[in-house]
Formats: structure tokens, sequence, C-alpha cells
């Protein structure tokens, strides 16, 4: 789940603060104007510096613990400005946001990725002028960007109202073909949709994701209700609340302002959903429609990275002929378990389809994971 990131050069610094999370250690780094080193253990999140110039900030994330963590950079109201997802324990990640606007930000570590994870402050200094403003190109791809965003978020609105019609109707079935319908709009943008702080959780937890005392409310709370209970008597009232808070979720990202690194942070996030929930069934664990989602996710990614092709094609050529090879062939494989107008049950593939799958998932990941730092240039 967890689902909208976003944005790395650093001012120098004549020293650094080393600021451990939960009272862990943290590797140092040398060089004080480079990447700031992210130490991430299971019960500590060692991060270098707790300071930062405005401007392209890269932090490089180490798992030294036993369980696959994340790693986010939250602004106020836990604002979602970066993350980088499934860091496995022994790899080393790169999250390069932009962030324009000094002031108060925290950064945190999700050992097993769940909960609020380990945080700590972090604080950016200054102001800087964003890519946007001094590249027309990079201008032009988030601008065609945030008009796809718009029009999968009103997509999304429309056909939450009728999964959300169908529940409070009691009509189970035509409620269960909206579902894995609706939730394309929002596989598609989920690095934007999911960044609004509680509005992800609060529509897209998972049962497994719960914490003690947690209300479970959203898609799955009423996906199980649909597959496995059936209708709950408060099943209306839950689907009242999914519908105002997409709506909500809608508003929002209409509004973000978006920067070519978020295009890049959330095409590679993307792809992280499908290795992390999609591609193991967890997601979509009572209707087993992952392959919508599996789809959506891939169709999001491809989107942000047509964006930014224009600007990619001149700096590495060759990277973006990979990203198409790739992208063909995660489509190919997809397109061989459709049924009509959707497709298999996750439930249905046999272990060599999804060994196939995550195969090509993790081989157009790695060049997606390249696509930040060729627009990070300046």
């Amino acid at each position: 789940m967890s689902r909208p990131t976003l944005s790395a050069a650093l001012a120098a610094a004549a020293a650094f603060s080393l600021t451990a999370c939960g009272g862990g250690d943290a590797g140092t780094d040398p060089a004080a104007g480079g990447p700031i080193a992210v130490e991430a253990k299971d019960e500590s999140c060692g991060v270098a510096r707790s300071e930062a110039a405005a401007g392209q900030i890269t932090f490089e994330v180490s798992n030294k613990g036993s369980r696959v963590t994340e790693f986010y950079l939250y602004a106020e109201g836990d604002r979602i400005m970066g993350e980088v997802e499934n860091i496995a324990p022994g790899l080393t990640r790169r999250l390069i946001v932009e962030v324009a606007d000094g002031g108060k930000y925290q950064t945190s570590c999700r050992p097993g990725m769940t909960g609020d994870g380990i945080r700590a402050d972090f604080t950016v200094t200054g102001g800087a002028t964003r890519q946007v403003d001094t590249d027309a190109r990079l201008a032009e791809a988030t601008e065609g960007y945030q008009t796809y965003v718009a029009n999968q978020a009103d997509a999304f609105d429309a056909k939450t109202k009728e999964f959300v019609a169908a529940v409070k109707a009691g009509e189970v079935d035509e409620a269960k073909a909206l579902y894995p319908v609706a939730r394309t709009y929002w596989e598609r943008i989920e690095p934007v949709a999911e960044s609004f702080g509680d509005l992800d959780p609060r529509t897209d937890a998972r049962e497994a994701d719960l914490e003690p005392g947690q209300e479970w409310t959203g898609w799955h709370r009423l996906e199980k209700e649909l597959w496995v209970t059936g209708l709950s008597a408060d099943a209306p009232a839950v689907a009242d609340t999914l519908a105002t808070d997409v709506a909500e979720i809608v508003t929002r990202s209409k509004a973000v302002e978006l920067t070519p690194l978020d295009l890049a942070n959330g095409a590679k996030g993307l792809l992280d959903e499908v290795a992390t929930g999609k591609i193991t069934g967890e997601e979509d664990i009572f209707s087993h429609t992952d392959l919508w989602d599996f789809q959506a996710n891939v169709e999001g990614s491809q989107a942000a990275i047509a964006a930014l092709r224009p600007v990619v094609v001149e700096r590495d050529p060759a990277l973006v002929k990979t990203l198409e090879e790739r992208f063909a062939a995660v489509t190919d494989l997809l397109a061989a378990q459709r049924r009509g107008d959707g497709f298999k049950l996750y439930t249905d593939l046999s272990p060599e389809q999804v060994k196939a799958f995550a195969t090509a998932v993790d081989a157009l990941s790695e060049p997606i994971s390249k696509v930040a730092e060729v627009v990070a240039q300046k």
C-alpha cells in the first residue's frame, strides 16, 4: 500500500550532524555536500545529516536490517515529498527529491513497510527555483502529466460513486464487477493520490496493515464483505465514507504541484507497488483481482515516463530504448492473462506464470530507477 513520490544536489556543509531515529547509530557521510547516507535497521534509522539546502536532495538508503524497508521524506501534515520502497536487506537505493521551499520536514524508515516508521526531524534551508521554472521541456512534461492525473482522478471519482451506489443498494454482483474497474484509476495515479496523509490508510488499508485499534474502512474492508463475509449493517456508512474520501483525494490531486522528479519517482513507485503487493497476491487477497491493479500500475508508470520521454531521449537514448523493450515485455505477459474485458483471477496463475511476471517486473524496475538521475541532470 503505501502507496502519491517526489525529488538531489545538496549544499555543502562544514560538518554533519548525526541523527539516529529511535536511538540507532548511522553511517558517516564523508562528502558533506554529497548524498545523505541513511542506515536503516530494524530498530533505528540513522540519517547522516539533519539539514540540507533547498533544491534537489539525494538520500542514499542502505538496509542494514533483516526486513524489507522503505524510506520517506514528509512535509507538514504527513504530505509525502518522496519515498523509496521495497529495499531488501543488504540493498542500497537512492531517493532524489526536489524540495523548493525551506522549512521543517521529517525523515522516516519503515522496517517491514508498516506503521508510521522511525521518524526524525529534517530541516531544509533557504529556497530554490524549481526545475520546471528553468526548463521549458520539463515544464511541459509536468503539465502534460498533471492533465493525465486530473483525467484519471475524475474517472476514479465517477466509478467510485457507481461502486458505492451498488454497495448501498445491496447489489453484490454489480459491486463486485465495479470494484476492480474503479480501483484501476486509483492505481494509475497512486503515487500522487496516496501522498495525502491519512487519506491513503483510510481508503486503501489492507487488513494485514492495520495498527492495533485502527478502524478499518475503505476499499479492502468492502472487498472482504463482498467476497467473503457478506455486507455488514454498516457497509452503507463505510461506502459513504469511501466516496467522501475519494472526492477529497480527487480535489487534492488536481491541486498538487508536481515536479519532474515526482514523475520519475512516481514511475518507480508504481513498479514497487507491483513488486510488493500485486506480484504476491496480497493486495486484493479476497477478490483476487490483482491483475487489474497490476495493469493499472504499469499503465501509470508508462504515462509518467512518456511525459518525460523528450528529456530522457535527449540525455540517455539507450535508456529509453531499454525502457520501451521492458515495458513491452511486461505488457505482453499481462495481455496473455486477459479474459474478456478483464483478467484471470490471480489465484488461477501457475507458479511459473507468477515467476515470469516477477522476473519481468524486476527487469523493468532496474532501468526505471535510473530515470530520476537522468532528469536531475543540470
